[in-house]
C-alpha cells in the first residue's frame, strides 16, 4: 500500500518485527537457538542436616529462563523443617507437596491439613503455606510457576480447592493393583493420584500430573518416552535401583549408550522430554517412585505421545532367579 510507512508510529509498532526462512527456524533445539532441557541429579542430602530452609532444584541458567525453574514449566524444591515453621508462596496455578518424612499441619486457603509420611498436599492459585512441624520432617514440592513466567500470566481463578491425598489410600489402591493379574505386569505398576475438577485428563491439576509408582523387586520395566519433562522423586528403595536414560534403542529394545542414575532415598532426577527410560529393582525388595511431570497440560494440548520400547508389550519383566 502506497504511503503506508507514513502511518503514525510506523516505526515503533515494526521495530520488533522479523522475517526468517523456515529451515533456520523450526527447530531452535538443533539449532543451538534454545537450550535442550538438561539431565540434572539432586542428591538427598539436603533432608539430613541443617536448618528449616528451601531448596530450589535450579537449573534456570541452563535452561537459559528466569528462575527458579526445573523444567521449563515446573520447579521442584526440597523443604526442611526443624522444629518450626517455614512459609512457602509461589505465583503458580497449582502446587504439589509431597510429604517424604516426619509429620506435621499446613495452613492454607483457609483450610489445615495435618500430613504424615507418604501425604500429599495440593494447592491452587494463591496458595500460600505456612507448614509447620514439632520435630524434624522433609518436604517435595512442585510448582507450575517457571510457565505462568513465560506466559506472562498471574494466576486469578482457583480450578480446584486445596485437596489432601491420604499414603494409607494410595498404599492400598497400590496394592490392589499390585496384586490384580491384569495390571501386576504392566509397565508402570502405578496410582495416578486425579482431582475430579479434571475427568477428562485424570490428573492431579489441569497442568501437572503425578504417579505414586511401584518397582518390584527383581524387575525390569521396559524403555519408555514422552513428550513431558519427568522430575522423578524417589521415595524409597535399596541399594540396587537405578534408571536407565538415553536417546538410542539397540537391536532388543533397550537403551544403548544410556545413562545410569542410581536411586536413594530423597534423591531427584529431571528425565528431559523424548528420552527413553527404564527402571530397574536389582536390590531384592519393593521400591516406590513419585514422577511428577507437566503432563496434564501435554494431554489437554493432547502432545503427550507416551511409546514404549515393545509395542503391544506395556509391562515388566520379572528378573529370573537361579534357585
Amino acid at each position: 500500500m502506497a504511503g503506508v510507512e507514513s502511518f503514525p508510529n510506523y516505526e515503533l509498532l515494526t521495530s520488533d518485527a522479523q522475517y526468517f526462512d523456515y529451515s533456520s527456524a523450526v527447530n531452535p533445539v538443533g539449532q543451538g537457538i534454545i537450550p535442550p532441557v538438561p539431565y540434572r541429579a539432586f542428591s538427598p542430602s539436603f533432608f539430613d542436616q541443617g536448618p528449616t530452609r528451601i531448596q530450589p532444584l535450579d537449573v534456570s541458567e541452563e535452561l537459559g529462563i528466569v528462575g527458579p525453574a526445573t523444567t521449563p514449566a515446573l520447579c521442584a524444591n526440597f523443604i526442611r523443617i526443624v522444629r518450626g515453621s517455614v512459609m512457602t508462596s509461589a505465583e503458580a496455578t497449582s502446587q504439589v507437596f509431597f510429604v517424604f518424612r516426619g509429620s506435621g499441619r499446613t495452613d492454607a486457603c483457609g483450610e489445615t491439613m495435618h500430613w504424615s509420611q507418604g501425604d500429599y498436599l495440593v494447592l491452587p492459585a494463591h496458595g500460600h503455606a505456612m507448614h509447620h512441624s514439632d520435630g524434624e520432617a522433609g518436604l517435595y514440592w512442585v510448582h507450575d510457576a517457571p510457565l505462568l513466567r513465560y506466559l506472562g500470566a498471574t494466576p486469578t481463578v482457583a480450578r480446584f480447592k486445596p485437596t489432601f491425598y491420604q499414603h494409607t489410600q494410595a498404599q492400598q489402591k497400590l496394592t490392589e493393583i499390585a496384586t490384580d493379574p491384569k495390571t501386576a505386569n504392566a509397565n508402570r505398576v502405578s496410582v495416578l493420584l486425579a482431582n475430579r475438577n479434571f475427568p477428562s485428563t485424570r490428573t492431579i491439576t489441569h497442568t501437572m500430573w503425578t504417579m505414586f509408582g511401584l518397582l518390584p523387586k527383581d524387575a525390569v520395566q521396559y524403555p519408555h518416552r514422552h513428550e513431558s519433562v519427568a522430575v522423578d522423586f524417589v521415595i524409597d528403595c535399596k541399594p540396587g535401583c537405578y534408571t536407565m536414560i538415553g536417546t538410542e534403542l539397540d537391536e532388543s529394545g533397550m537403551i544403548k549408550n544410556g545413562r545410569r542414575e542410581d536411586w536413594a532415598p530423597g534423591a531427584s532426577f529431571i528425565t528431559p522430554p523424548g528420552y527413553w527410560h527404564s527402571h530397574h529393582n536389582e536390590s531384592g525388595e519393593d521400591a516406590h517412585v513419585l514422577p511428577i511431570q507437566d503432563a496434564g497440560l501435554h494431554t489437554y494440548l493432547r502432545t503427550l505421545e507416551i511409546m514404549f520400547s515393545h509395542p503391544g508389550h506395556d509391562r515388566t519383566a520379572h528378573i529370573s532367579q537361579t534357585p
